[in-house]
């Protein structure tokens, strides 16, 4: 990744986090009863729907502390060095707090959260539209590799009785895997676009980013000491 780029990404990060961390002191905390009714097990997809259906209008999802992946990269397979075949994520709309990101990149970003509560997923995932518009097509939790296992967890997180996929940057390769993050585990989840390739899968190819706009052309390429 550039040095200029490297800048952006920082005060973009940083102004990211700020904003946030406003709108969140502005959103009450979910009660008691809330926490208590997942926690037998995992909530269903249906439930997870309901818990996330006004996130449809992505102001809604600002509004609540969700931010916008500061690169606006809407987010390929190919980028990330996987068959183009494999589809597309699209744009993460991301809460730092429920990730536990309190700084920019240093080189990659690190966050203390281990979140993996789907009723409250710390990431959105949007596809653009041709009229400009996001729609709402996924969800995902990521915690990061290290602070799960500070937690005590030797394996990582499972969603359905599956496991979270593991994302780690292979330094052979010019795309970086772990699209600028440090080792981390992440589940999607495409409640709100159907998905070939499983509903659990990382990528879909019934996503496009064709209709992205004002993005970075960048792709993910990893910070490589020199």
């Amino acid at each position: 990744m550039s040095i200029k780029l490297s800048l952006i990404a920082t005060m973009a990060l940083l102004t990211a986090v700020e904003a946030a961390d406003r709108a969140v002191a502005k959103t009450p905390s979910p009660s008691t009863g809330e926490i208590l009714s997942s926690a037998p097990g995992d909530p269903s997809l249906a439930q997870v729907r309901a818990a996330t259906d006004r996130f449809r209008d992505v102001n809604v999802a600002l509004a609540e502390g969700y931010v916008r992946d500061p690169l606006n990269l809407c987010d390929t397979a190919e980028m990330m060095g996987r068959p183009a075949e494999l589809g597309a994520m699209g744009i993460h709309f991301f809460r730092p707090d429920l990730l536990g990101i309190a700084g920019p990149p240093n080189p990659r970003v690190e966050g203390t959260g281990i979140h993996t509560d789907f009723l409250r997923p710390s990431i959105l995932i949007y596809e653009p539209q041709p009229d400009g518009s996001l729609e709402l097509i996924a969800v995902e939790n990521l915690v990061f590799a290290k602070a799960w296992k500070a937690a005590g967890h030797d394996a990582p997180p499972s969603f359905h009785g599956v496991t979270y996929d593991t994302m780690i940057d292979d330094p052979s390769t010019p795309a970086d895997e772990a699209h600028l993050f440090e080792p981390h585990h992440d589940r999607h989840v495409w409640i709100y676009r159907e998905n070939p390739n499983g509903v659990f899968a990382p990528f879909n190819p019934a996503v496009t980013c064709e209709h992205h706009r004002n993005g970075s052309v960048h792709a993910h390429h990893a910070p490589r000491s020199r």
